[in-house]
């Protein structure tokens, strides 16, 4: 890669939550395998993001290759509408038999914003058949579902990325009540708000969303199963749709394959994305309860009114498929118990340091939150000269690495963040 691409790419190229005028610096790859990415100049440096959550199989996986190669050969895409095809049906096989057995109805999607879209859509053509329709959600205060308008207006309206749409957006119903920690014993009232909320309003409430046991772009929080519990019992008395966004924590991360496991319980939609490919290609899915499919498909339309372009992609499918295969042999569960224990180990002590006000670990996520906001460019510079790929954002450094990572590694992304610690540029006053 040349310099003036680099050059053109800072000029004329958006990335993620940055400025066109003064971007952070982005570093060029070249390639990427394992659980390495490979620079410009050749340099191999350790992931520890799994590409936002996606790739946890690593990077250049043959058995996701090849089933890319082999559905390639036969078509990329074609539309889902009048036709159908084997790797998306095998998908949904795959997935009924993964997610808790409410979940029978699947709706193939493109990205994890466009899941919760599709489920917001759900929810509110499903009310709609009703004598009373509810048009309101019920959302946690640091919750995050996405970029899209119907996603934005169920993020927390004050503490996240959306706040300057505010103004926009249709007004829900938000919450601030996930204060237990995982690991911390429930006590008799921690969930008196939740309570308190959905009694008052009920009747006005179409669906209660949440990010089952992490939320995670609102601040990496960690809360305790027992909230999970009680919005299930309190949907089920009061008739609300409860909808989990499983899109970051799918498949393993947080120790158990679906976070709701954690829980025991089933929602009556369910989102999931990121992880559902391997990083392969881009792909989600909105599950639903028969129910509320046939309630919807009952109605005057006869059928729900949303279809994506690229919606059962067969790359995406069979990359999906391929991804669910191994997840399977290759033990998903022992290796995120082995991750763990490692982070655990060499993060623990870093709640000494006078710089950590927490450090908290869950299934294969690391989090180290700070005091101080994080001066990002500079401490991104420093990590990449370490030879690691951490990508903080506010107050939190965390890893979050692909699950073949071995031990070495996992050490050096561990000691990479504890001497990032040490250096005071890195943090702003």
């Amino acid at each position: 890669m040349h310099l003036n691409d680099i050059l053109f790419d800072r000029k004329h190229i958006w990335h993620p939550y940055s400025s066109i005028t003064n971007p952070l610096k982005n570093y060029p790859i070249i390639s990427a395998n394992g659980f390495k990415l490979t620079l410009n100049n050749g340099r191999k440096i350790i992931d520890g993001m799994s590409s936002w959550w996606a790739a946890i199989h690593g990077y250049n996986h043959p058995v996701l290759n090849n089933a890319l190669i082999k559905q390639i050969k036969l078509m990329s895409h074609v539309m889902f509408g009048g036709i159908t095809h084997y790797p998306a049906i095998k998908l949904c096989k795959n997935i009924i038999k993964l997610v808790p057995k409410k979940l029978e109805c699947i709706f193939l999607a493109d990205s994890g914003s466009v899941a919760i879209e599709v489920a917001i859509k759900m929810v509110l053509q499903y009310w709609q058949l009703h004598k009373n329709p509810r048009k309101k959600f019920l959302s946690f205060y640091k919750g995050y579902h996405g970029d899209t308008f119907g996603a934005m207006s169920i993020c927390d309206p004050y503490n996240s990325m959306h706040k300057f749409y505010h103004n926009f957006l249709p007004k829900n119903y938000f919450i601030n009540s996930l204060t237990r920690g995982f690991h911390e014993k429930w006590k008799n009232g921690d969930d008196k708000d939740i309570i308190f909320m959905i009694e008052k309003y009920n009747k006005k409430i179409a669906a209660v969303i949440i990010e089952p046991i992490v939320q995670s772009a609102g601040g990496m929080i960690f809360y305790h199963a027992s909230y999970l519990k009680t919005l299930r019992e309190l949907c089920n008395y009061y008739n609300i749709i409860l909808i989990f966004d499983e899109i970051a924590t799918g498949f393993g991360r947080t120790g158990k394959l679906f976070a709701c496991n954690h829980a025991n319980i089933s929602p009556d939609i369910m989102c999931i994305g990121k992880a559902l490919t391997g990083g392969m290609v881009t792909l989600s899915a909105t599950l639903s309860s028969r129910h509320i499919a046939e309630t919807i498909s009952n109605g005057p339309t006869k059928c729900f009114m949303h279809g994506p372009t690229f919606m059962g992609n067969p790359l995406a499918c069979s990359a999906a498929n391929a991804s669910l295969f191994l997840l399977k042999k290759e033990n998903w569960n022992l290796k995120v118990s082995f991750i763990n224990k490692i982070l655990f180990s060499g993060l623990i002590s870093l709640n000494k340091h006078k710089r950590v006000k927490n450090v908290r670990v869950l299934g294969a996520i690391g989090v180290v939150e700070t005091f101080n906001f994080i001066n990002i460019e500079k401490i991104q510079k420093w990590f990449v000269n370490y030879g690691v790929w951490i990508r903080p954002f506010r107050k939190l450094i965390y890893l979050m690495p692909p699950y073949i990572i071995n031990k070495k590694s996992l050490f050096i992304l561990i000691n990479a963040i504890s001497e990032s610690l040490d250096y005071p540029e890195h943090f702003l006053n």
